[in-house]
This record gives C-alpha cells, sequence and structure tokens, in this order.
C-alpha cells in the first residue's frame, strides 16, 4: 500500500492519535479557536436581477474577505446530493478497491486516490500530516479528462460527476464575469486571462474521518488556494475555519450554499484588490466531514501575472509573471515566490 490512510489509522481503539497528527500549540483548534462565535461571511444571492448590486457585492467580497457563500446559484439540489453521494460511496469502499485508483507515488499529477498533498514539514524528529484523505479528479474540460483515475463504483460516479461539471460552468461563466466587472474590466477578462476554454476544474474529495482527538489536530492546516478561484460544497459537519483578524473562525454552513474562496491566482491577476483567503479544516470526534472543492485552475505552461490594466505608475506589479505550473511547483515545495 505505501502510505498508511487516516481512515485507517482513525478506527483504531485508542484515546489519543499519532504523534505527527497533533499540531502545535500555536496551531491546535482546542486552543486557537474562537469558541462560541460563528463567521458570518458574506452571503449573496447569485440570481439577483440587480446585477450592479450583485456586481458590487462580488467585488466587495473578494476584496474585503476573500470568502463568501453564494446561494440561489441554479445548481440543482438534486445534482449537488448525487455528486455527495457517490463520493460518499467511494470513501466507504473496502480499502483495498479504493487503492485500485491511488495516485502513483511518482507521478506528478495531483489525480487519484491520496493522502498527503503539501510537502510535510518537521516539528523535531516528528513529520506533521493532515488528519484527510482525499480524491482528486480533473472533471472539465473534457478535453483533460483522465478516466483511469474515476472510480467504476459506484456506477453513477461518472455521471453524477459530470452532471454536475456541467451546472458548474455555467456558473464559473457567470462568476468570473461578475469579478471582471466589479473591476471595471471588460466582462471577459479575467476569463481570457485564466486560460479561456482551456480552463481545468480540479475537483478533490477531502475525506475527514471521526478523530478522537479534534482539539489537537487538524484536517488541512492553514492555507490558500493556488487556483483562480475555489468553489466548495461540503456536507453538514461544521469544519471550515477562516482567519479573520488574525484569529480563526468556525464558517456558517448553509445548505446547498456554494463556498467560494479567491485563490492565490485570482489575486496575482487583479494585483491585490481581491485577496486570496487564508482558511483551515478542523475535524470531528464522531462525525465524518467530507467537503468537496472544485479548483479552478489554468493549464500549467499558462502564464499568470498582474492584468496590465491594473498596472500604472501609481499601482506597480506586486507579483512576478510566472508560469502556473512553476508557481505550483513553488507553492508545494515551500520554496519563495
Amino acid at each position: 500500500m505505501g502510505v498508511e490512510r487516516v481512515e485507517v489509522i482513525a478506527p483504531k481503539p485508542q484515546g489519543t492519535i499519532p504523534d505527527e497528527f497533533i499540531r502545535s500549540e500555536n496551531e491546535q483548534p482546542g486552543i486557537t479557536t474562537v469558541h462560541g462565535k460563528v463567521l458570518e461571511v458574506p452571503t449573496i444571492d447569485f440570481s439577483d436581477p440587480d446585477e450592479q448590486k450583485l456586481i458590487r457585492q462580488i467585488a466587495e467580497a473578494s476584496s474585503n474577505w476573500g470568502m463568501y457563500q453564494i446561494v440561489n446559484h441554479d445548481i440543482p439540489s438534486e445534482a449537488i446530493r448525487n455528486l455527495q453521494a457517490v463520493g460518499t460511496e467511494f470513501f466507504e469502499l473496502p480499502q483495498e478497491e479504493k487503492e485500485a485508483y491511488a495516485k502513483p507515488l511518482d507521478s506528478d499529477s495531483m489525480e487519484g486516490y491520496g493522502t498527503k498533498l503539501f510537502k510535510e514539514f518537521s516539528d523535531g524528529n516528528v513529520t506533521k500530516k493532515g488528519w484527510v484523505d482525499h480524491m482528486f479528479n480533473k472533471i472539465w474540460p473534457p478535453s483533460v479528462i483522465n478516466y483511469q483515475f474515476w472510480p467504476k463504483n459506484p456506477p453513477s460516479y461518472r455521471e453524477a460527476n459530470e452532471e454536475y461539471a456541467k451546472h458548474m460552468h455555467k456558473v464559473v461563466e457567470k462568476l468570473f464575469r461578475l469579478l471582471s466587472l466589479g473591476l471595471g474590466l471588460e466582462g471577459q477578462e479575467f476569463k481570457k486571462a485564466s486560460g479561456g476554454d482551456d480552463l481545468i476544474y480540479l475537483l478533490k474529495i477531502n475525506y475527514y474521518p471521526p478523530c478522537p482527538r479534534p482539539d489537537l489536530a487538524l484536517g488541512v492546516v492553514a492555507h490558500t488556494d493556488m487556483s483562480i478561484v475555489t468553489i466548495l460544497v461540503p456536507n453538514d459537519v461544521q469544519g471550515l475555519q477562516a482567519s479573520r483578524d488574525g484569529r480563526w473562525y468556525d464558517v456558517r454552513y448553509i445548505p446547498n450554499a456554494l463556498v467560494i474562496h479567491i485563490g492565490d491566482q485570482m489575486e496575482i491577476m487583479s494585483n491585490g484588490k481581491y485577496k486570496s483567503v487564508l482558511h483551515r479544516t478542523t475535524v470531528n470526534k464522531e462525525k465524518t466531514r467530507i467537503s468537496w472543492p472544485v479548483f479552478l485552475e489554468p493549464p500549467a505552461d499558462h502564464v499568470i501575472g498582474p492584468l496590465p490594466q491594473l498596472v500604472n505608475q501609481e499601482n506597480p506589479p506586486k507579483y512576478k509573471t510566472k508560469t502556473y505550473g512553476e508557481y505550483v511547483y513553488c507553492k508545494l515545495n515551500k520554496i519563495p515566490q
């Protein structure tokens, strides 16, 4: 098997967790979470007929928060339920069946079933890990899909993911247009700068099994997303946290809402006007948390930098221009950008 999965470790009868999952005190959610207060990130009605109001809300939330939730987004509830059902069913399969879709250890691709993603770091002699397993699949455009990593069981996995991608495509087109207009750009500018029709939708299923010590562990450590934008749906188990004024808060769960994260590439393209959000994930003692983020990414060889329209003598470029592949390599290997 090569890598011990978190969902294999989780059921072991023990009152604690292995040392590699215990975070330092300045990360432990039991210490660092603001308890008793849920963060009300902006909630935006995506169907609002007042487009100018919608543009303003999206721009303000992207600038001041970097995270918001959109409701009335026209992705049918059934499509979300089906996506979540097949993902949950996959992770409930026998371990050996899931391992058939494991990401090869020597692969540069993110696709497949796996456990670790970011380069792990050492605290003394202990390598730290997140309490999470995952599955990555590219779901759009059709030209980049590799069905080798799409589970054949449950049988409806492909249909549910393709249906979700079809609806997601409409949301993305509208969101990118609103983000462009919010900075006074032509409506297609961010789409063009992101790779146009070659924009990749990378779906990740995060699977966080019950954890005996959720006060000590994190599912995913504090980070900003490498993507342009991330669009996420979780199950109903609390876990998403955002950093606000240097403190960590639970983000309120809204059924069927899409959680929007502004990613690093959008911050770069907007020359810092839109802010990539710092967030992390906690785990639960009794319940399994699962989330389905879709990372909107340019092709690896696509060059990303501040848009020329947003740069002038008073606002010089704040970020380097480089290919997305170069950016990802540096971030995953913790090389300064």
